[in-house]
């Protein structure tokens, strides 16, 4: 999909540096208004947190609109929704973070999951962020309660995993 993105913005390094703004956040484009799932977020607030100017965000609005396949990306996008990582230490919850030797190695998360089920830890949530938006991504297990020291080295042992953190 990034790469599309991309291709399709090619040339505008700022117009890219807001879409990437949108694609990260799960913003959508939809008549010419950028949408956090049904709120409408103002161009303005965009610009902010891409580093451009409102001008800027309204000419990537209508590259969008204009271009048929960033449109139809756009359109449907949705925000991922709720992470629990950063409240999980005050819920109680166990988090175990993975940072892969190479994203596109098959298995980590089955693994991973594996190695949780058969410690008897039910997971609560599982966050993959995508390699191709992510210049380090990881995969983010969150359990129903703290993950037992002993799991480190068992994690460590799957095919394509290059550290873990728990917290």
């Amino acid at each position: 999909m990034w790469s599309n993105i991309r291709k399709c913005l090619e040339g505008y390094p700022e117009r890219l540096k807001v879409a990437r703004v949108l694609v990260e956040n799960g913003l959508s484009v939809r008549n010419g208004k950028i949408y956090l799932n049904e709120i409408e977020i103002p161009p303005v607030r965009v610009a902010r947190v891409a580093g451009v100017d409102r001008r800027t965000v309204k000419e990537t609005l209508n590259a969008i609109k204009a271009n048929r396949e960033l449109r139809l990306i756009f359109e449907e996008i949705r925000s991922a929704g709720h992470s629990l990582k950063e409240i999980a230490k005050h819920l109680n919850l166990g988090v175990v973070e993975i940072t892969p030797v190479d994203a596109k190695i098959p298995g980590i998360l089955a693994n991973s999951a594996m190695i949780l089920a058969q410690s008897g830890l039910s997971i609560r949530q599982a966050i993959v962020d995508d390699p191709e938006l992510s210049p380090e991504p990881k995969l983010t297990l969150i359990a129903e309660r703290k993950i037992p020291g002993e799991l480190i080295s068992k994690f460590l042992e799957v095919k394509g995993i290059a550290k873990i953190s728990v917290y």
